[in-house]
């Protein structure tokens, strides 16, 4: 025997995990979420056998990390087998990259946060990095894989029919599909050949990711179902199709829109797959249906110590440490929502199941699914006659008063909300009731059909009737006691009040100061500090002196001349203030004395009247004597208070601010920022005397847009095969003559000569010259072309030729092609939306200063023909301008 080598065993073991493209697709996108991403683009080419791109924009990967991020079993994902039982990742293996680099090429392009650019890394079949140069992509990671299993040809062979590879491509897709709706959060696109194939964008919410996966058709006869179990801790949520809805909106032939996850990963379990066929199935008759697979979504959330994943290499089988638990509380929630219905193929532990459920010790907490159903009129009726269940139990288990009160509940938890659950009832009487006494309340479809309600029974208010008497039910009334025991209760409060004594808020005051003691026709003011009474002086004198000042300059001037005022003069202000603060002393106690005494004589006014006396129905009058006395006591006028006028114009004012906004409107011209309007990310400026909104991610993608326009360089592409370039395809011997003239380099050994002119070579042109063996001939070549753009050809070199001829454009933005063109704008669209969406003011300023001093005053706009500026109003100049703004809106 002899030890394979090392690179035998790193194929055998790659071609193992890496057996498809969807195998590669599934293994980088597992990796883009690990690494945080909320946006993941997938490109394929020729259904990915000639390459296969995932880019994501995540956290990127460390500098320190990239040595050794595609060799085998090195992770990031854990440390140990002892972090299998809290795994919260998709991928912990240190396989993916390894393995794919050992059956293709693969070029990894990554950028962190805290890096300035993006590298790219070619790797080899080792996962070792050969060669690094810088790029231009954002943050995030891309993985591209060209000529996938170059080294398999029997396995590549096996994608040469167009079926294989059709069947491949929407395997790719249903993975897609399964990951946009686990992750709602998450902007999924599929493309293929340049094309788009699918797309999602970002929702709230898993039914909001239903509806744009599946369609609205499919959503509409979905109802949301949740479970909850402690013991073992299991928790079920999904989508189901309603009960009864027909089989063609809610199944397919094919198990590809039944989507299951275990901890929010996509698995595939035989075992539940088979109990939702067949509870689903059971309900219809018809033999075409039992075929079908339902249309749900089913998401199982259990302990990561109890789920092993490593089972298999692309991770969809799972094992279950509680596998009989996770199927009862399956069977439980399918039985609640579609009833029991005894089916031979069920398998005998699952029968019993039906039969005897088990116990629990705690009777409020059963192993009944507890299910959130959104409300219907076109719903399942079960669950009324269920209610009915619930009744009969009631009256038949509970003594006269116990069952007579479960009765009236049961009545009113019926009329108040039929289509709704009537779980906290069974929870009820669980207590009393047997395992087969549940099974008992179970009801069959031929008896739901009897208790349907009508859409015109219940509008008029016969639809729910009494099972007793046969008429409509009639609402609740209250009943209230008869007016000869009226003595008797009166006995009753006297005894009461003789041992309590009430209390009133009003009539009976406590001897304590409150706030209506101190409501009088003298307000009390808080005493003044030194410091504000001279502010109180010192504003009026700066005032008189600067009438042009701010409230800010004014306060900074009055801090000013009190931090420099002399201890004399700060003496007066300190004995002001100490008399000020003795004078509101007084006054609070000759206030705090008044109170207490008038109160007093009300309260034993109140007291002699008796105990019986009943309460006025208004206490206005009491309110009156309260706060009508006070004013009346003292009636003298009130000092008159010093003034001193101040010398000021309206006119004089308005003419000075008139001039003061002519010369700061002489002086710049330019825009002012104002603020941020938090929730639209845009900016309020000021633009001479008017209020505009600005958008600094359009001006951002101008900018960027004329940036690419100027000094991007298409990367040129070897072709196999050389365009020969003729007269006749340049359009004519003056295009041919044209081309010869531009630039070129220096002549090689041969005598060949490649062009240099930036016109051609930033547009992705790559053209030789080679002279012939006659003086006039001379041979012209496409020797290498941009691959990035979509059908770049000859015709768009004819019409960089033509804009040289006949435009005589001189410059590389001037000769860029229309396909080029729509390609940059692309490209500076992609750039701008990765920009941050809270722009801080120095980089909105910024940006002003760039628009204005590469787009000038006359382009405003964006790519797409959209504004920079969004007028809001002028800002008024005279005062009827004001009040023409301020006038309420005519109705």
């Amino acid at each position: 025997m002899k030890q394979l080598p090392s690179d035998t065993v790193r194929l055998l073991s790659s071609s193992q995990v890496i057996t498809s493209v969807l195998n590669v697709v599934k293994e980088l996108m597992e990796n883009s979420l690990d690494a945080g991403a909320s946006s993941i683009d997938v490109k394929l080419d020729n259904y990915g056998l000639d390459r296969i791109e995932v880019r994501d924009n995540g956290h990127g990967i460390k500098a320190v990390d990239t040595p050794v991020m595609a060799v085998r079993h090195f992770t990031s994902k854990i440390c140990s087998h002892e972090d299998l039982e809290h795994l919260e990742t998709y991928g912990f293996r240190g396989e993916a990259l390894g393995s794919i680099c050992a059956v293709a090429e693969v070029a990894v392009t990554t950028k962190t946060e805290e890096d300035d650019v993006s590298t790219q890394y070619m790797l080899d079949f080792k996962g070792n990095i050969v060669s690094q140069k810088p790029s231009h992509l954002g943050q995030g990671t891309t993985v591209s894989v060209m000529k996938l299993f170059k080294n398999l040809p029997v396995r590549r062979q096996c994608f040469s029919s167009t079926k294989k590879c059709k069947e491949e491509l929407k395997k790719v897709q249903d993975l897609l599909m399964a990951y946009a709706i686990v992750k709602p959060e998450l902007r999924l696109m599929l493309v293929h050949n340049k094309v788009g194939v699918w797309q999602k964008a970002k929702v709230a919410d898993n039914r909001s990711a239903l509806l744009a996966t599946l369609g609205s058709s499919a959503v509409a006869n979905l109802l949301p179902c949740h479970h909850h179990q402690e013991q073992p801790e299991i928790v079920l949520e999904g989508f189901f199709p309603k009960p009864g809805a027909d089989y063609s909106t809610t199944s397919s032939s094919s198990p590809d829109k039944t989507f299951l996850f275990v901890n929010n990963r996509p698995v595939q379990l035989k075992e539940i797959m088979k109990l939702l066929r067949q509870h689903y199935s059971a309900q219809y008759p018809d033999d075409p249906a039992r075929n079908r697979f339902p249309m749900l979504m089913l998401k199982i959330t259990v302990p990561p110590s109890s789920v092993d994943v490593n089972l298999t290499p692309d991770k969809t089988q799972v094992l279950l440490h509680n596998k009989e638990a996770v199927l009862t509380a399956v069977e439980a929630l399918l039985v609640s929502l579609y009833g029991f219905r005894p089916n031979t193929d069920l398998p005998a532990e699952k029968q019993l199941s039906h039969k005897t459920l088990p116990s629990s010790s705690n009777p409020l907490q059963p192993h009944d699914s507890l299910l959130d159903i959104e409300p219907s009129v076109e719903r399942d009726n079960s669950l009324t006659n269920h209610s009915d269940n619930c009744l009969k139990d009631a009256l038949q288990h509970g003594d006269a008063a116990s069952s007579t009160a479960s009765a009236d509940a049961s009545l009113h938890h019926r009329t108040s909300n039929v289509a709704q659950n009537c779980t906290e009832t069974t929870e009820m009487g669980s207590a009393s009731k047997s395992p087969e006494r549940i099974t008992d309340n179970v009801v069959s479809a031929a008896d739901k059909s009897k208790d349907q309600i009508l859409a015109e029974d219940w509008s008029r208010g016969t639809a729910l009737t009494d099972p007793l008497s046969g008429e409509p039910l009639q609402p609740v009334t209250i009943h209230q006691p008869s007016r000869h025991n009226d003595s008797d209760l009166d006995e009753v409060k006297s005894q009461s009040s003789s041992k309590k004594k009430t209390f009133n808020i009003i009539t009976e005051k406590q001897a304590a100061l409150t706030a209506y003691d101190l409501i009088t026709n003298r307000a009390m003011r808080a005493p003044l500090s030194p410091a504000a009474l001279f502010d109180k002086e010192a504003r009026a004198e700066v005032l008189r002196e600067k009438p042009t000042a701010s409230l800010l300059d004014i306060s900074i001037a009055v801090r000013e001349r009190w931090k420099n005022l002399g201890e004399d003069n700060r003496k007066k202000y300190e004995e002001k203030a100490k008399k000020h603060l003795e004078h509101h002393e007084q006054k609070s106690k000759s206030a705090s004395a008044e109170g207490p005494r008038e109160l007093s004589v009300s309260t034993s006014r109140s007291h002699m009247q008796g105990q019986k006396r009943k309460a006025p129905s208004s206490n206005q009058q009491l309110l009156d004597e309260l706060f009508s006395a006070q004013p009346q006591k003292k009636m003298r006028n009130p000092s008159s208070k010093p003034s001193q006028p101040l010398p000021c114009s309206m006119a004089a004012l308005q003419l000075q601010l008139q001039r003061l906004s002519s010369q700061s409107s002489a002086a710049s011209r330019g825009l002012c920022l104002v603020n941020r309007l938090a929730s639209q990310s845009a900016w309020v400026i000021l633009c001479g005397q008017r209020l505009m909104l600005l958008n600094p991610f359009r001006v951002e993608e101008a900018l960027l847009f004329k940036r690419l326009l100027e000094n991007n360089i298409l990367p040129a592409v070897s072709l196999q095969n050389p365009i020969q370039l003729t007269d006749g395809i340049l359009g004519g011997a003056e295009y041919a003559e044209a081309l010869c003239n531009m630039e070129k380099h220096s002549p090689e050994l041969n005598g060949a000569t490649l062009f240099s002119d930036p016109r051609l070579v930033a547009n992705g042109f790559k053209i030789k010259l080679t002279p012939g063996l006659a003086s006039a001939e001379r041979h012209l070549e496409v020797t290498a072309m941009a691959d990035c753009v979509p059908f770049l050809g000859v015709e768009d070199l004819r019409e960089i030729l033509t804009a040289v001829l006949h435009k005589k454009a001189r410059t590389v933005q001037e000769c860029r092609p229309l396909k080029v063109t729509n390609y940059l704008q692309g490209e500076a669209v992609r750039l701008a939306r990765q920009l941050p969406t809270n722009l801080s003011r120095e980089d909105v300023e910024e940006t002003l200063v760039r628009m204005e001093q590469q787009l000038g005053e006359t382009n405003r706009t964006c790519i797409h023909g959209r504004p920079f500026l969004q007028h809001l109003s002028d800002i008024p100049c005279t005062d009827q301008q004001a009040k023409a703004l301020l006038r309420p809106l005519e109705l």
